[in-house]
């Protein structure tokens, strides 16, 4: 086990991401067909708890405990590095013991006070206790080893923790389900304290089998004075607070289009029936595709943070420079070819996902949240590794404000209606977005190049028209649309990888640099000719 190189760490980090998605989405038809509608309206009113833990502990902590780490890691303080877990592992154990009681105590208070408005729920509630205990235990190990770059773990623990949790939901729903729906979704929400210890149990091997190298490296560091143990404390708090306040914004903004969205529906003229409808199509159908488009770019800045932490203690500036330029470059090679392609393919995709063309207008407007949301994610990787996670959330809350605005106004003019709504999610991304690219220009002097932009936009703009060519030629033969949909797709990708390469958008030196596959790919490349350089 050895550290990752940060594109190495977002390629393993998104690998675990699309198996994560891939489980999830099994689960969710499965325990659909189980449950019914009205079990799963069960479940449903404990599982935002079960998020409200997870994103605190997922996002904040790990990578407050990964920005010191890299610190460490990066003055050869491997003792450092490592006190820096214990003293995080043994609070954050206190903090998941207590906060374990509070909700298994506080699941009738819940009820008897009305916030849940089901009081069926309350076993459901009350069974996703454990489940906090052993998600923030999860959170310290984490940070850990995103700290030293290893990002294997991490995506091992991801794997075992859906995977278990999803088996053990359906297992405990199925089981429980003669005795009454309460019980079947109360099994279901137990899932998620097996889905975590399995995790756990994962991240304590990588541990065990790192410990005999860390012992070595102990015993070789130079001598460094140790950081006082409250200080640790203060900084992690200090570190985790703005981001998990950055992640709690989403589910918050979420709110804010359940709250505006369907009644400024009905101001354009809409019937509840319809506003709910158009509603689904946007958050449902769109928003989602949007969230899959960006798992790369999620992941790119989750392995930016600590590349970026320890190039920022050695007061490597140039490394900064190249690893952010490197991030966004990546990002923009994804981003906006798959923008072109969700916004050109949007009805057909609408037709082969969902079984409804109906959500195609709605997708091809959100598809350009794909490109602004990537920067937007990779810019906040930047800023976090340099230690300013206060920034994005404040950008974040500013651009919610916008949305907000633009949602009320927007919404209800009949002209626009749910593409108002579409237009307002775009532009609470690009909002963000341009505010954290002016704080990287800031801090790290990085701007986004024209002229490598240019080339993936002429290389898109090739991918676009044979991508429109192919589906009307193939669904004019086969007028079947799945077919048409993925036969486009893989035509459209195999012409904006050739076009990129033949006007230097990316070279044989470039895909040289992917892990594995790389030098193979490279070769093949070189010998057809399709590389520049």
């Amino acid at each position: 086990m050895s550290r990752d190189t940060f594109l190495k760490g977002a390629l393993i980090l998104t690998a675990a991401g699309v198996i994560v998605k891939v489980i999830g989405s099994v689960n969710r038809i499965l325990l659909s067909r189980l449950l019914g509608g009205e079990g799963i309206g069960l479940y449903q009113m404990a599982y935002p708890i079960y998020l409200l833990a997870l994103s605190i502990s997922s996002a904040g902590i790990p990578i407050a405990i990964s920005i010191i780490v890299a610190e460490k890691i990066a003055l050869r303080d491997y003792r450092g590095a490592n006190r820096v877990f214990r003293i995080s592992l043994a609070l954050l154990a206190v903090t998941g013991v207590v906060f374990t009681i509070l909700l298994y105590n506080g699941a009738s208070w819940l009820i008897d006070h009305q916030f849940v408005r089901d009081p069926r729920a309350y076993y459901a509630i009350a069974a996703l206790a454990p489940a906090i205990f052993f998600v923030t235990v999860l959170s310290s190990f984490r940070g850990y080893f995103q700290g030293m770059q290893m990002m294997t773990p991490t995506a091992v623990s991801q794997i075992a923790e859906q995977l278990f949790r999803v088996v053990t939901m359906i297992l405990f729903a199925y089981l429980l389900l003669p005795r009454g729906l309460e019980f079947a979704a109360a099994g279901a929400s137990f899932g998620a304290g097996p889905g975590a210890a399995a995790g756990l149990l994962v991240l304590i091997y990588f541990y065990w089998r790192y410990r005999p190298r860390l012992k070595s490296n102990i015993e070789h560091q130079p001598s460094v004075i140790q950081e006082s143990g409250w200080s640790i404390i203060r900084r992690i708090v200090s570190l985790a607070l703005p981001v998990s306040l950055a992640n709690i914004m989403i589910p918050v903004v979420s709110n804010i289009d359940l709250f505006i969205v369907p009644a400024r529906l009905e101001v354009a003229g809409y019937t509840v029936e319809q506003a709910t409808e158009l509603f689904g199509y946007l958050t449902g159908m769109a928003v989602p595709l949007v969230n899959l488009a960006t798992i790369l770019t999620s992941s790119l800045a989750a392995s930016l943070v600590p590349a970026i932490s320890e190039a920022y203690t050695l007061g490597d500036h140039e490394t900064i420079y190249q690893r952010t330029s490197t991030a966004m470059r990546i990002a923009n090679l994804i981003t906006i070819p798959s923008f072109a392609g969700l916004c050109l393919l949007a009805t057909p995709i609408s037709q082969m996902l969902y079984g409804t063309p109906n959500a195609g207008t709605s997708i091809a407007v959100m598809a350009l949240g794909i490109f602004l949301l990537g920067v937007h994610q990779v810019t906040t990787g930047v800023l976090q590794g340099l230690g300013h996670t206060a920034i994005p959330v404040a950008n974040m809350v500013i651009s919610a404000v916008v949305k907000t605005i633009l949602s009320w106004v927007l919404t209800a003019m009949p002209a626009f209606g749910i593409i108002g709504a579409a237009w307002a999610t775009n532009a609470d991304f690009g909002v963000a977005a341009i505010l954290n690219v002016y704080f990287v220009y800031r801090y790290v002097g990085f701007g986004i190049g024209v002229k490598d932009l240019l080339k993936i936009v002429a290389a898109t703009a090739a991918m676009g028209g044979a991508v429109l060519l192919a589906y009307d030629l193939v669904m004019s033969k086969t007028l079947h649309n799945t077919i048409a949909t993925l036969s486009s797709i893989v035509i459209g990708g195999g012409v904006y990888g050739a076009v990129l390469l033949l006007v230097g958008g990316i070279s044989a030196s470039d895909i040289e640099r992917l892990p594995r596959v790389g030098k193979f790919l490279a070769k093949i490349i070189r010998t057809l000719g399709l590389s520049r350089r």
